[in-house]
């Protein structure tokens, strides 16, 4: 048997009436620090759920189905959108291995781990920071049955209380980091190949909830090391097409160039696609990027409004993004624009202005990505402006990123079927832990904004615009078929 069982929930599934979208990702998260624990010398068995086939996936008995019998320690990744579900799985799960231990990891508890901890006894240890330096330290102490308060990084309970220990240092070489171990999955069976270049960026923009994650800290790896898992992705996953998933790809002009050079060196045809930023972007490099195989570039644009943009800290003026924008789509296939909607503090006359920009960049040939401000628990905007005894839950309306599979979308609107009533409900008895999933001012903010966003045609009003509409492919790595013909160049 193996030491621990490290089971891997997070799934891009998504309904829309009687069709599914499901993309695999490889699970980076969990290879990496599987092989990090196999380097410890410990027996890790890594499962994939997104490999598991169910017509419906989301139930407690498909995952116990899924892992059959686990080994003594059990490790539950999930990101924020599927932490509702996963608590309710870990629930489950205790009850048919009251003898396990069970840790939940991944970005999902992350500023919740306190409430987690105190409401669900099923859940065993929470683990924060990079998991690569501490989980050989936490497996080993569990092993020897020692005491937990060695372990760096964790959250826990003892004595009935709940306890963190300090968060270890960040990596700083991540190049040092062992490769995701790979040898687990088979690499061809995924239609979307992922990759980390960095961890972690500076900028403290209050919307967003990865940064915090990482300190406001960034780090990098090397452009060779970088295009030796390019290589390997290629070669033995059949990869054509890479999605950098890191959002501070572009942290500057040098970085940039040296990959690009690094991967014209390497000979491999690759396509690529990656996350910029308007601040740090120019023409010069943007064509280097497209010369060297990125179709591909994506901007947060965030909003149209200079005064949401200095409230969020964004770190640009609308006439930058206008200027870097508008040179991009002459030079990429394809622009993407993302927008964030619904600020407590945007007024209409703020709202009209992204719509403006928005309409103005869709003309020039962009993708324009409008996404419902989500109010998760790390985040700036969370702590300034949120009461949670004021959010309010709608059971037909949630932000994209928090769309768990359960629901059938309809972009703007969600149905929430009986059989998974369960989850939602659970959802709407823990607003203080699951708060991405409410909004702030539902009549008066979000749903006179969004009926304005139907008209001019960024969401789907009806059925029809519905069929025609893309889902918004945020982390997708595949570059849409229909679309490889449309350039996204202005003419």
């Amino acid at each position: 048997m193996a030491d621990i069982t490290i089971l891997n929930l997070n799934m891009l599934f998504v309904r829309y009436f009687d069709t599914v979208e499901r993309e695999r990702h490889l699970p980076l998260g969990t290879l990496y620090v599987t092989a990090a624990l196999e380097a410890a010398g410990f027996e890790v068995d890594h499962l994939d759920y997104q490999m598991h086939d169910a017509e419906d996936p989301f139930s407690s008995e498909e995952i116990l189905a899924f892992v059959g019998e686990p080994a003594p320690v059990v490790g539950f990744s999930c990101m924020a959108n599927l932490l509702p579900f996963t608590l309710l799985a870990m629930q489950d799960f205790k009850r048919a291995w009251p003898d396990r231990t069970l840790i939940l990891a991944g970005v999902g508890p992350k500023s919740v781990e306190q409430q987690i901890l105190e409401r669900f006894p099923w859940v065993d240890i929470i683990v924060r920071g990079e998991s690569e330096p501490l989980a050989p330290i936490l497996m080993k102490a569990l092993k020897e049955g020692a005491d937990l308060a060695a372990v760096p990084g964790i959250s826990y309970r003892q004595d009935g209380k709940v306890v963190h220990t300090d968060r270890p240092e960040r990596i700083i070489d991540l190049d040092g980091i062992l490769p995701p171990a790979y040898h687990h999955i088979d690499l061809r069976k995924y239609t979307g190949f992922g990759m980390i270049t960095s961890r972690g960026c500076p900028y403290p923009c209050t919307f967003c909830s990865v940064a915090p994650i990482w300190d406001l800290r960034s780090y990098f790896r090397s452009p060779e090391s970088i295009v030796e898992e390019i290589k390997r992705l290629h070669d033995e996953g059949g990869a054509k097409l890479i999605l950098f998933q890191d959002e501070f790809f572009v942290s500057g002009r040098d970085r940039v160039m040296r990959f690009c050079n690094a991967l014209a060196k390497s000979g491999l045809d690759i396509k690529w696609k990656a996350f910029g930023r308007v601040n740090l972007t120019d023409e010069d490099m943007m064509r280097a990027m497209e010369e060297n195989g990125c179709v591909e570039i994506r901007f947060g644009i965030e909003s149209g409004s200079d005064r949401i943009l200095e409230l969020t800290r964004k770190g640009f003026t609308t006439d930058q993004a206008v200027d870097v924008v508008s040179r991009a789509c002459n030079i990429f296939r394809r622009v993407d624009a993302f927008y964030v909607w619904g600020y407590p503090y945007e007024t209409m006359d703020d709202f009209y202005q992204s719509v403006f920009q928005m309409v103005a960049f869709r003309m020039m040939g962009a993708r324009i990505l409008p996404s419902l401000l989500c109010l998760l628990p790390q985040t700036e905007i969370y702590r300034q402006h949120v009461d949670p005894a004021k959010l309010e839950f709608a059971p037909d309306l949630l932000p994209e990123y928090m769309v768990t599979g359960h629901e059938v979308s309809r972009h703007a609107h969600i149905e929430i079927r009986p059989e998974h009533e369960r989850v939602f409900e659970f959802i709407r008895s823990h607003p203080d832990i699951f708060p991405g999933f409410f909004h702030l001012g539902l009549e008066d903010n979000i749903r006179p904004k969004l009926r304005v966003l139907q008209e001019f045609g960024f969401y789907p009003a009806s059925a029809e615009e519905l069929e025609q509409m893309e889902s918004c492919g945020a982390h997708s790595p595949k570059l849409n078929e229909s679309q490889r013909e449309l350039a996204t160049r202005a003419t």
